[in-house]
């Protein structure tokens, strides 16, 4: 196996889950994420030669990822989004157990923030460490606990809401 292909293998194989759990995320639809996953790995792929080191290479690959994301998002007009992600979720919600209908309502509730704060959270979710996610995000450390704060606040309150119905 060649060099690049060795090194690709590992790159994908430590960022594969965090990087569709952000696609999914985005779009509340595996089928979506996994597309989305696709095309994210073969831009990695594509670029991996002009990868400088001048960050994490996961911190690279989240940005390929994001940008991936909002192209699929403002080009998507099949469906409101809203309506897209109700329907896959509703239809989700049928195929879980108990226990993981609070993960189906968790990512409900996360379709429901603007995209930024999706994009914030769920690389909380994915554990990332602050530093990276303020890179990734191009806001200071400081401003992103804020931020985060906020965020948790607003994923409560729509969680409530749809807890309660």
């Amino acid at each position: 196996m060649e060099q690049k292909d060795k090194l690709f293998k590992q790159i994908f194989d430590s960022n594969s889950k965090k990087i569709f759990h952000l696609c999914y995320g985005y779009t509340g639809d595996a089928d979506a994420a996994n597309d989305l996953l696709q095309e994210t790995f073969l831009k990695v792929w594509q670029n991996l030669d002009k990868f400088r080191n001048k960050s994490l290479i996961s911190t690279w690959i989240y940005r390929i990822a994001v940008n991936t994301c909002l192209t699929y998002l403002r080009s998507e007009k099949r469906q409101a989004k809203d309506e897209l992600t109700d329907n896959i979720i509703e239809s989700k919600i049928e195929e879980v157990s108990e226990k993981n209908e609070q993960v189906a309502l968790l990512y409900t509730c996360i379709s429901k923030l603007e995209e930024n704060d999706r994009l914030i959270i769920t690389m909380v979710l994915d554990e990332l460490p602050y530093h990276e996610i303020a890179d990734i995000s191009g806001i200071s450390e400081g401003n992103l606990r804020v931020k985060i704060h906020r965020i948790k606040q607003k994923l409560t309150e729509l969680y409530n809401q749809y807890a309660s119905v």
